[in-house]
């Protein structure tokens, strides 16, 4: 083989790459673009373009009794579900990390298997039997209970995993000033690992779709289902409207935590 060969070779292979990365790019950015245009389109459709600018979209969605107080309880189910999960993972990840349990390694893979396997649409009847029993239809607290039950087994295997890479002599020297073993996990343990937990609940749908019967207490995400018709037909002005309002909130969550944090996992202890 020669030099010209090789070369030749080595500009396809990279023309290749950068045409796969290209193509790979246009298949995340292509709806984000959607996004980004269809709100403010007098007349969207699937395509990318603005054919008419109009913030009448947006007019309409606001007289909508429901849109904007969706987006409130979402964020009190999604706020309620992360402190009750973080705290209750916090504290057994901690206990996991630190004590030696008789069979830890078992406990550990069997948490995240069964939570794997009876996921939320699996275990929907038995679940809504027990909010029946427990007089938790139709009840924010429900929904967030349920929300809980279902996360803190992968939120504990993943939390064990940042506890163990938390130094001891961070713990031992609050032990020294007198710290409490709920005061180190509260000063110490948790500002390391709060980059970790990841609670995925403000785009759930089936749960509180199932649990909630007051529409004045529906998420956005069941919100959303309403502007489809009984046909099945989409409203695409009022669905990209409302869906471009639903992701703000996440996009400024990660700018904040990205700029609080800076998903570091050093100089807790500083703080």
């Amino acid at each position: 083989m020669t030099m010209r060969d090789t070369t030749t070779g080595a500009v396809v292979t990279k023309i290749g790459r950068y045409t796969f990365l290209s193509v790979l790019l246009g298949f995340f950015a292509l709806p984000m673009l959607w996004l980004a245009s269809a709100p403010f389109n007098a007349h969207p459709t699937l395509n990318v373009s603005i054919s008419s600018f109009t913030l009448h979209n947006f007019s309409v969605l606001l007289k909508d009794p429901y849109a904007l107080p969706s987006l409130w309880n979402s964020l009190l189910l999604a706020g309620g579900t992360a402190l009750l999960t973080v705290g209750f993972a916090a504290a057994a990840a901690y206990a996991l990390s630190r004590v030696r349990v008789p069979g830890r390694d078992g406990i550990l893979y069997a948490l995240l298997l069964l939570s794997s396997i009876v996921t939320g649409t699996a275990a929907m009847v038995p679940l809504f039997q027990l909010a029946f029993k427990l007089h938790l239809i139709d009840s924010r607290l429900g929904v967030i209970l349920v929300f809980t039950g279902g996360l803190i087994p992968a939120a504990i295997f993943i939390l064990k995993d940042f506890t163990d890479s938390t130094p001891k002599s961070y713990e031992e020297s609050a032990r020294v000033f007198g710290a409490t073993p709920f005061q180190i996990i509260r000063h110490i343990v948790l500002p390391l690992i709060r980059p970790g937990p990841v609670v995925n609940v403000w785009g759930s749908f089936l749960i509180p779709y199932i649990l909630v019967r007051n529409p004045d207490k529906y998420p956005a995400a069941v919100v959303l289902y309403t502007f489809y018709t009984e046909g099945g037909q989409p409203n695409l002005a009022l669905i990209s409207a409302f869906s471009l309002l639903y992701s703000i909130p996440v996009i400024l969550l990660y700018l904040f935590v990205s700029h609080r944090y800076g998903f570091r996992f050093h100089g807790g202890i500083k703080r």
